[in-house]
């Protein structure tokens, strides 16, 4: 990819990410954060444009490209996802930064911003497609289509598909659990590029893993539609900070009511639906999220 130079970054808990670094290093911070099956190239079309005002930072996440693949479960619990970018901040001198998640990037988005509003290292969120974890719970509870969308995740999780992995790759059980199809949006070479990463054993089952060791709990189909007795919300922060939430309408596997109840838990909220677009909505509408993303930095500058 034109203009795409990755450089290894040594953590303080000795794991290593593969990070695009681009713009201008005294400039204000953007860290994009991609999501499931990606890697740093999800937000290729926004980092282009925002590169020539902002630094923009894109790591290859633990278990993807060609970071580190620590092969336990236990490894990729969201305390030590989130640590992974306070660290990398740390590495590169970062002392304050916006973050832009977008899938599982947002998912870890929501509490890097939680836990770093207060401290200013987080200044602002940009998150799309990627719901707040007390809010996706409770829809997998109560909401049928929500809880038919993610049984994928069920089966993601499940070590009965491990030997279908390792014998044919990630792309076998996408094919599996999601009758995964190529969008018309994914450019040959991105496609390309995918379907190589998705043949590397240890990144394979290190992508699983972020499901493997999530807290979430996905109730099969047949379970009751009602809270359970003893389910409480978990005890998050409220976020602050200005925050933008882009939602792409035609997501599959995120409906829009995980919108619903946003605002009680984000006080500075800027919502933009994106309709006509599937889950990838920085690579299938990149000038609608650039549109968004423009007007919300400009506005929050003095956030920055």
């Amino acid at each position: 990819m034109e203009g795409e130079e990755l450089t290894k970054v040594a953590l303080a808990n000795g794991l290593e990410l593969a990070v695009w670094d681009s713009g201008p290093k005294d400039a204000p911070v953007l860290i994009f954060l991609h999501g499931f099956p990606e890697s740093h190239r999800s937000w290729r079309h926004q980092i282009r444009h925002f590169s020539k005002t902002y630094r923009c930072i894109a790591p290859d996440q633990r278990g993807y490209g060609q970071s580190s693949k620590p092969q336990e479960v236990v490894s990729y619990t969201a305390d030590r996802l989130v640590g992974d970018i306070f660290q990398l901040a740390d590495a590169l001198g970062i002392d304050h930064f916006t973050i832009v998640g977008h899938d599982w990037g947002g998912a870890i988005a929501w509490p890097l911003a939680m836990f770093g509003q207060a401290s200013g290292r987080v200044t602002r969120a940009v998150i799309a497609n990627a719901p707040h974890a007390a809010l996706f719970q409770k829809l997998l509870w109560l909401d049928p289509v929500q809880r038919a969308a993610s049984q994928y995740m069920r089966a993601f999780r499940d070590p009965a598909n491990d030997a279908l992995v390792r014998e044919h790759g990630l792309a076998a059980l996408l094919m599996k659990a999601l009758n995964w199809k190529q969008s018309p949006a994914l450019e040959p070479e991105e496609r390309d590029f995918m379907l190589a990463a998705w043949q590397d054993r240890a990144a394979c089952f290190g992508m699983l893993n972020w499901y493997r060791a999530s807290a979430i709990e996905v109730p099969p189909l047949d379970a009751p539609y009602a809270l359970p007795e003893d389910w409480a919300p978990p005890p998050l922060p409220k976020l602050t900070i200005p925050t933008l939430v882009i939602w792409a309408l035609d997501d599959l596997a995120l409906p829009p009511g995980n919108l619903e109840g946003l605002d009680d838990r984000v006080e500075d909220l800027t919502l933009v639906t994106i309709p006509g677009s599937g889950h990838f909505v920085q690579w299938e509408k990149p000038a609608d999220v650039i549109a968004a993303m423009d007007d919300f930095l400009g506005r929050t500058a003095d956030a920055a």
